[in-house]
């Protein structure tokens, strides 16, 4: 018999795999499997071979639960993690052996040594995110702390979750196998709602892969071959007409008013102009690809595997590949993303043709982090002051729709923003604070923001600085700054004066996030 192990492979023989018996090793899911794999790995004396038993028998037990926490953390998707990292048996392992390390040469357990080697460098080698990396502090700080030497403290609000008194390996393992077998969100620091969002990513995945191996049944009026309905051909033809007939006609700098590229627009006015050849490159593929999409399903000419994909998109609701290489970010689906577009272009054709807006909608932008360049490079100008010295401040504002008439102007330094949302927050109107969502709501709207250019910002300990992205998948390509590109800023909110809502970290754990648009 032949036993073969492989990494994936091009050159592996095909006719190998087909034949031959597959085994592969799953990791466990939930907080309790994860954590007795972790201890029934371990060799019958590892817990008896330091020198402060106590201690370490607890910090073993902190550390493998933080692993656990932050690998089941993974199925709740952005609001989890930012990127799915491949946290590993040989970081604990790894995390252990550096906590072993610092109890047997140190009198004194070095605090900050050790949260700093296990979450800096033996976790967070992996993390690529700033702000994946932020929460991952965050978490570590419950677990490596000097309170968790002590028999009271729990990892949790429901106080089902601590590290046990000192004993053998096998009271451990009992231990663990006493725990609940599926985990509620508030072990990982989240509201109730993250549960939805997991069962909701759970049905999504399911859904696409039965479109994926969805056969395709030809149908016809007459009602040979089928039950009598309309055929594919003729949807995705009736798809084509209905899209064609919606799209706006290009931008032209031609219709441009008097302000709109004036030195009083200033950098804006640059902007402006770079997101008008954005929108007209992706009108102009929409249209030249729906139109050869006509004609192949007339006969005209031959339907290519482009096209074929493009046309397979259109019967699942899917905007098309081709499309999103030259479109922004969006994850919505084919019908929402069309009215999307026409929206995004009137904003554009408005702001073109008639003055500046008052507020302006970031969500419908192209490339929101260049448009808020050229707000604060109109500011340096205007002040004589260095840009690399300015940052947005915010000023959340009452004033929920920025079309009521109640905005006369826009403001005399900085920009109005609206058509933002909250993601696992809500923005109380009358307290002027974050506080939880409500139950079973994921998102809320926020009111319009003043985003204030200021010198040298300082930031205050008393807020949460929310990151605010372009799309709900907060996922993107990462850039020198160490952000993705889906990341636009942070946004700072106020937080209540009292209870866990007051620390930034409670928001940090729950994963809360700004976007510029929802996914429907």
């Amino acid at each position: 018999r032949l036993w073969l192990t492989s990494m994936p492979s091009q050159q592996f023989p095909v006719l190998v795999l087909q034949n031959g018996i597959k085994v592969t090793n799953e990791p466990p899911k939930g907080v309790r499997a994860n954590l007795l794999r972790s201890y029934t790995d371990m060799a019958e004396g590892f817990l008896e071979g330091c020198s402060k038993p106590a201690v370490w028998k607890k910090l073993v037990f902190a550390c493998a639960f933080f692993h656990a926490i932050i690998q089941e953390r993974r199925k709740f998707g952005p609001a989890g993690w930012n990127k799915q990292y491949d946290f590993s048996n040989s970081d604990l392992e790894c995390s252990l052996q550096t906590l072993k390390m610092f109890l047997d040469e140190k009198d004194v357990i070095p605090w900050p040594a050790l949260v700093y080697v296990t979450g800096q460098i033996n976790y967070g080698g992996r993390v690529t995110d700033d702000l994946d990396r932020r929460c991952l502090m965050s978490i570590l700080s419950i677990y490596y702390t000097p309170q968790v030497l002590k028999e009271s403290y729990r990892f949790s609000a429901s106080g089902m979750y601590y590290a046990p008194a000192e004993g053998d390996l096998s009271s451990y393992v009992e231990f663990i196998k006493a725990l609940p077998h599926t985990e509620l969100p508030e072990v990982f620091g989240m509201h109730a709602n993250a549960n939805i969002t997991f069962q909701l990513q759970e049905t999504s995945k399911i859904i696409d892969t039965i479109l994926s191996i969805q056969p395709r049944i030809q149908t016809s009026g007459d009602g040979e071959g089928g039950t009598g309905g309309a055929s594919s051909d003729d949807q995705v033809a009736l798809m084509v007409e209905d899209i064609v007939a919606k799209l706006p006609e290009p931008l032209d700098r031609l219709d441009a008013g008097e302000h709109a590229f004036s030195a009083q627009a200033g950098a804006l006015g640059t902007v402006l102009g770079q997101e008008m050849d954005r929108f007209n490159k992706l009108l102009k593929t929409i249209s030249s690809s729906l139109n050869t999409l006509k004609r192949a399903i007339q006969g005209l000419v031959v339907m290519s595997y482009q096209l074929e994909v493009m046309y397979t998109c259109m019967l699942n609701n899917q905007v098309p590949d081709k499309w999103q290489r030259v479109s922004y970010l969006s994850l919505k689906p084919l019908a929402s993303w069309v009215s999307n577009f026409q929206m995004r272009m009137e904003f554009m054709r408005t702001w073109l043709e008639n003055e500046s807006p008052v507020s302006f909608w970031l969500p419908g932008l192209f490339f929101p982090q260049g448009f808020l360049t050229g707000g604060l490079q109109n500011h340096a100008r205007k002040y004589q002051i260095p840009i690399d010295t300015l940052s947005f401040g915010f000023d959340i504002l009452s004033i929920e729709n920025p079309n009521t008439g109640k905005i006369k102007s826009g403001p005399l330094d900085g920009l109005y923003i609206d058509g933002l949302f909250l993601d696992g927050a809500r923005w109380d109107r009358n307290e002027k604070c974050l506080q939880e969502s409500a139950p079973k709501e994921m998102f809320s709207s926020l009111p319009v923001i003043h985003f204030v250019p200021e010198v040298n910002l300082v930031l205050s300990p008393n807020e949460y600085h929310c990151p605010l992205y372009k799309a709900g998948s907060r996922t993107g390509t990462l850039s020198t700054t160490g952000h993705s590109t889906n990341f636009v800023l942070s946004i700072s909110f106020p937080l209540p004066v009292s209870g866990p809502a007051s620390d930034a970290e409670f928001w940090i754990l729950q994963g809360v996030a700004s976007l510029c648009a929802l996914s429907q």
